[in-house]
């Protein structure tokens, strides 16, 4: 009943808030925070499964706290630490507990080096005693606890340290660790940002043992940039960076005894000789580590157990498939060494259940349908915890099951976005939900009904703010184009009169198994759409084939030909929605970022009777020049698909440009390099094409700081008013 209330409430809520908007959105409400949402930061689930923790920041005192609240009461029930009472340490942005949570490492003075690998200093602060230690006194990288507490392993310059935290005394592991050379411990640059992992070592559970993935760069090409800043010369960021069919690092497997201070390389009998170690994971057997090889075309993944002591490797299970196997971080370990793993084999991504062999025990889940998200297995009750598009593929809800198969039951109730967090013991679960029409709602859930029991975060303070706003909806739908029912969102102008005609903007990335038309809450885009329909424009964006959640056929029939099909779709979406009588086909235009604007540089090239203008924002011009572990997943090696780099490259269409073309770029984009966009702007002018442009000096590839991205949206909402004519004035 307090749930009916609840939603009653909302209900009540948003007729307010439909019939009270007056304001209009501005660029500077969209970038100034105004629509921030709130959140829960940094949660930790504790061990006894009854308390959580987060990181909390007081403004009053400048400090940042680690708080634990009480699962059933959501009551704070003590402050662990705060940065008020600790002289050495003025403030911390993350924090991670020893498996005892005794200890907790606070993290200071973080900069970011690449996507998600920072420099930081970190301190060990003592739960028990009030005691703090510097892990190191500079800057490190991935400092982990053993699992027993009593040690921490982290990376200094490429190599790889042990601190015993009792003693004080600190072992260097690995010293031949050396700037685009060699790197022990931790990823480079291309695994880093294409297997989405920075710490390259890991502890066995007995804390005796340390295994780790060694980067030979020596032969990689470097890459440079330019670096302007505001000294009076300019200085270089050089660093290893393998393009589409180049070398790759030379990577091995090290097994580090703590005990004997030795090291042994791992051997294992690989069918191929250049191949990428995605993941390592020791299982329950504290001398028993799991690896998976992965071949350079990324069809094969082999999963692969080696015993510490005897170093021999057992090939447990083979994954193939005819375009690409997925890497995930799904795999988990049961007491008896059993394993959960998730596949796209039959199709779609489901789960699975092998024993410590590799024998297939069961398929978990069935249908034609995704598993989005793996949350764990709870041993106690049997039960695996998942995230699916069982409720249409725009939609997550969370799901439990058992392990054999049995007794699935839906845990989330309302359509839209649902995920997430499970209790220690996965007794209760944090759900976030949200959808198109409501901000992100934070509750706590019993884990075994799923049934609401309190309230915690709802985002009242921002729909109330949102109520003195104009918003239009966002309409779900599904376009029929080339064969399939591709799912698209529109937005229209408020005032939306069906007798008129308007110019139509069309958004999307496209992107191999990518997604951008999904039943969640906005992001600062959809803000940004929300403006430029309240000045006229319709707003559509249709995911097209090779986006993901509806299967393995749609979303690799992209294979060895990236912007192929994708751009049909788009094109002929555009031609169909053109023919609606409220839509001025004279007017259509599209933009899209990094793949999106690889996309939206061809759509207007090759759809040159259908699009009026088009923006790039940091595109890929050639995937020649692009990363060799995401190019080759999709498009194998270029010496091999020669055709497939070069007929879809805007590059070789540059001379079809017949409309209006903005291309942006950050010159510090160290994913997509500028030198895209120089060779697709050589392209263009050698073509006699008349385009715009503009570089952002030293802007990465999310191109932001300071008033950057709000000045990025002016310049190319003015674009968009400009070409797209007088009505979005």
């Amino acid at each position: 009943m307090k749930h009916l209330k609840f939603s009653f409430y909302l209900c009540v809520f948003f007729v307010a808030f439909l019939s009270a908007q007056t304001k209009q959105i501005t660029l500077e409400d969209i970038w100034n925070g105004s629509f921030r949402t709130e959140s829960m930061d940094v949660l930790h689930s504790m061990a006894n499964g009854k308390q959580y923790a987060v990181l909390n920041f007081n403004r009053d005192t400048r400090s940042t706290s680690i708080d634990v609240y009480d699962y059933k009461t959501l009551k704070k029930e003590k402050t662990l630490v705060d940065s008020k009472d600790i002289e050495a340490l003025r403030y911390f942005t993350d924090y991670t507990f020893s498996n005892d949570e005794t200890k907790v490492i606070l993290a200071t003075n973080e900069t970011s080096v690449y996507r998600r690998s920072v420099l930081g200093n970190y301190f060990v602060y003592d739960l028990k005693t009030k005691s703090i230690t510097p892990v190191f006194e500079e800057k490190i990288q991935q400092p982990t606890f053993s699992p027993d507490g009593a040690k921490v392993g982290y990376a200094y310059k490429n190599n790889l340290y042990v601190k015993d935290l009792n003693s004080g005394k600190t072992t260097q592991i690995t010293f031949d660790g050396e700037k685009n050379k060699i790197i022990n411990g931790l990823t480079d640059w291309v695994y880093e940002e294409e297997f989405a992992f920075v710490r390259a070592f890991e502890w066995n559970s007995n804390s005796d043992k340390i295994a780790f993935i060694r980067f030979d760069e020596t032969l990689v090409p470097e890459f440079s940039m330019d670096i302007y800043g505001q000294d009076l010369y300019q200085t270089q960021e050089v660093f290893k960076y393998p393009k589409a069919g180049e070398p790759n690092s030379k990577v091995s497997l090290h097994i580090y005894n703590l005990d004997t201070n030795k090291t042994t390389k791992v051997a294992v009998e690989k069918l191929y000789n250049d191949f990428y170690i995605p993941r390592i994971k020791w299982t329950n057997n504290s001398n028993v580590l799991s690896a998976q090889y992965l071949n350079r075309k990324q069809n094969v993944l082999d999963l692969w157990f080696v015993n510490a002591k005897t170093n021999k490797a057992n090939l447990v299970l083979t994954e193939t498939d005819k375009a690409y196997v997925n890497v995930t971080d799904n795999l988990t370990f049961l007491k008896d060494n059993s394993f959960i793993w998730t596949s796209e084999k039959d199709g779609y991504n489901h789960i699975y259940h092998y024993s410590d062999t590799g024998k297939l025990i069961n398929q978990v889940t069935f249908g034609n349908w995704e598993v989005t998200n793996y949350y764990g297995y709870d041993e106690k009750t049997d039960r695996i915890f998942y995230q699916s598009v069982e409720n249409g593929s725009i939609n997550r809800d969370v799901y439990a099951i058992k392990l054999n198969g049995r007794n699935k039951k839906r845990l989330s109730s309302a359509e839209g976005t649902n995920d997430a967090a499970f209790s220690a013991d996965f007794s209760y679960f944090i759900n976030t939900f949200s959808n198109a029409s409501t901000p992100p709602q934070y509750t706590l859930n019993n884990a075994v009904s799923g049934a609401v029991i309190k309230n915690i975060v709802n985002n009242e303070a921002l729909v109330l703010k949102l109520s003195e706003y104009k918003f239009s909806k966002k309409e779900f739908s599904t376009i029929q184009v080339n064969g399939n029912d591709l799912n698209m969102w529109m937005i229209k102008p408020i005032d939306f009169d069906a007798s008129k005609q308007y110019p139509l903007f069309m958004c999307q990335y496209s992107g191999p198994g990518s997604q951008e038309v999904a039943n969640q809450w906005n992001s600062a885009n959809d803000y940004w759409y929300q403006y430029l329909a309240q000045q006229g424009c319709i707003v559509v964006c249709v995911d097209g084939r090779g986006t993901g959640f509806k299967g393995a056929v749609f979303k690799k029939v992209t294979q060895n030909e990236l912007g192929k099909y994708e751009v049909e779709d788009q094109i002929e979406a555009a031609k169909q929605l053109g023919n609606l009588p409220f839509v001025d086909a004279s007017r259509i235009g599209i933009w899209g970022w990094s793949f999106g604007g690889f996309m939206s540089s061809n759509c207007l090239f090759k759809g040159a009777d259908v699009f009026k203008m088009a923006i790039a924002v940091a595109p890929v011009s050639s995937w020649r020049f692009y990363d060799s572990v995401y190019t080759e997943r999709f498009m194998g090696m270029p010496q091999d698909n020669a055709s497939g780099y070069d007929d879809n490259s805007p590059i070789n269409h540059a001379d079809k440009l017949n409309g209006d073309f903005l291309l942006i770029h950050g010159s510090g984009d160290d994913n997509v390099h500028v030198q895209n966009t120089m060779r697709l702007v050589e392209a263009l002018v050698q073509a006699n094409k008349q385009f715009d442009w503009a570089i952002y000096p030293d802007k990465n590839h999310g191109i932001y700081g300071g008033n950057t991205r709000l000045h990025l949206y002016k310049k190319m909402t003015n674009f968009i008013n400009e070409k797209l004519g007088d009505k979005t004035n």
